[in-house]
């Protein structure tokens, strides 16, 4: 019986908070799929652009996790509130438990590794103990960047309010189909898109680098994460705004920064060669 970095009680025990709120989630997506229309389904790629896109990929994960680029604080802040209505979590939590995964990868402390099974990795580690995902206190000493900042601590205390404000606006503006798609549909299929990223492809596709860790390049993973299934070439060059590292890896968020940084938007940004040596491209 084993314990990790969130919490003191057994990883084996249920959290039945998590464990609601996920059959809520999935009950809804469920339902929502009753009420297809290709309009709803429309609005449903945009906002999960908007949220998984811009908020996890480019957000949560390349920008307020690893600092491989930088941008104006508002956009910072408006990428955060795009993470935070994916409901994986305020910008704090989602970066201190990313950052305790690159501190362990595949070894004792890793959140979330296959090593301890494929489903643990994929959401057991979510259903199961004594979770701190609400604890922005705990949570702050792998983020200290993000825990100075008022909005930060603000957003990761009330990252659920979001999702609640833009179910009021998709009900107000398409009704319960809208409702349903918008929130239910397009966050259950961003959950596990991103789960994916912590399951998948640390089992299965190919490895460019040699890293520590066992993980993977999965182009399929990739295909539905705007990029992030190109992990092996991530853990290799963690500080990279750039993911898919060859013609052929589809890298959507490389793109938008790449369009962000050709405007003058984006500043610093990190790229890997295909070496072990990063540059930064301002210079480059």
């Amino acid at each position: 019986m084993t314990t990790n970095e969130f919490g003191k009680l057994p990883t084996d025990k249920i959290n039945w908070g998590n464990c609601t709120v996920m059959s809520f989630l999935h009950i809804g997506a469920l339902v929502g799929l009753y009420f297809f229309s290709w309009k709803v389904l429309a609005i449903t790629v945009f906002l999960y652009w908007f949220t998984t896109g811009l908020g996890i990929s480019m957000g949560y994960h390349r920008l307020h996790t690893h600092r491989s680029y930088k941008v104006p604080t508002a956009l910072e802040y408006l990428f955060a509130v795009c993470g935070a209505l994916t409901l994986e979590g305020g910008p704090i939590t989602w970066v201190a438990v990313h950052r305790i995964h690159h501190q362990n990868s595949d070894q004792p402390g890793d959140p979330h590794s296959p090593r301890d099974g494929g489903w643990w990795a994929h959401a057991g580690w979510i259903l199961t103990g004594q979770t701190l995902h609400n604890n922005t206190r705990a949570m702050a000493k792998y983020a200290p960047d993000l825990a100075k900042r008022p909005f930060y601590v603000w957003l990761n205390n009330y990252h659920w309010l979001p999702s609640i404000v833009l179910a009021v606006l998709l009900y107000a503006i398409g009704g319960l189909p809208l409702m349903l798609w918008g929130v239910f549909v397009r966050v259950v299929f961003g959950l596990h898109a991103t789960w994916l990223v912590n399951s998948a492809t640390h089992m299965w596709g190919r490895r460019r680098f040699a890293t520590r860790d066992d993980s993977r390049n999965t182009w399929w993973v990739a295909l539905i994460t705007f990029g992030e299934g190109w992990h092996n070439n991530h853990h290799a060059h963690p500080t990279s705004a750039r993911h898919g590292l060859a013609w052929y890896e589809f890298d959507p968020s490389w793109i938008q920064i790449s369009i962000l940084k050709y405007l003058g938007i984006a500043k610093s940004v990190k790229v890997a060669k295909t070496t072990t040596r990063l540059v930064d491209s301002e210079a480059a």
